[in-house]
């Protein structure tokens, strides 16, 4: 067999999808970071069928507006998110920047609603079983939150200066996926810490 029969050189060194090696280590990433969500709010479940008041007596259930402005914020976000990512799958650099910065300033506007949710929830994580399983559930998810964020930060500073090949579009891409289970994640949380304690 000649050596030109077996030449890979001319096959792109990148690729979306599943296509790319990001993209595996990315979705191991949900799948482990998940597996923590879920037990977390299983933990919450358990603890809740284990008590007869929940949340316990003298504890009022936390004010919806809070979390259900974060929640807004984050639906909306996956505007801009699937934007910069099918910008960034046809290298529209301009697109791509523009986005991101969009991205940013979402992030931004929910890391400071979390800090009005965090004071709203009328328990204090050392209180009780509820407040330990509360503070544990939005904590866990606000460090995915700001993680993402500063990540995109560094994406957002690369696409601006440089250098810019194939390989920070595919970074785009994956962080944009990321961002969708950031996003998802929050809906069953959303669900338990604003919607279970008014649920007899």
């Amino acid at each position: 067999m000649s050596r030109s029969a077996i030449d890979v050189s001319p096959l792109p060194e990148f690729g979306f999808g599943h296509r790319s090696l990001l993209w595996w280590g990315t979705m191991g990433m949900i799948a482990i970071e998940g597996t923590v969500f879920a037990l977390l709010m299983m933990s919450y479940i358990y603890l809740k069928g284990r008590n007869d008041h929940w949340p316990p007596a003298g504890v009022p259930a936390p004010a919806m507006m809070w979390g259900t402005i974060n929640t807004l914020i984050l639906l909306a976000s996956t505007v801009p998110n699937e934007w910069t990512k099918r910008a960034a799958e046809k290298f529209q650099l301009r697109n791509v920047q523009i986005g991101l910065v969009l991205c940013m300033l979402f992030g931004l506007a929910f890391n400071v609603v979390r800090i009005f949710e965090f004071m709203s929830l009328n328990v204090s994580f050392d209180s009780n079983a509820y407040g330990s399983a509360v503070w544990a559930l939005l904590g866990f998810h606000t460090v995915h939150i700001l993680t993402d964020w500063v990540d995109t930060g560094v994406l957002t500073l690369l696409m601006f200066t440089g250098p810019i090949n194939e390989h920070r579009f595919v970074d785009v891409s994956e962080n944009a996926m990321y961002w969708y289970f950031v996003v998802l994640s929050w809906l069953p949380i959303y669900a338990l810490i604003y919607f279970a304690p008014r649920v007899a």
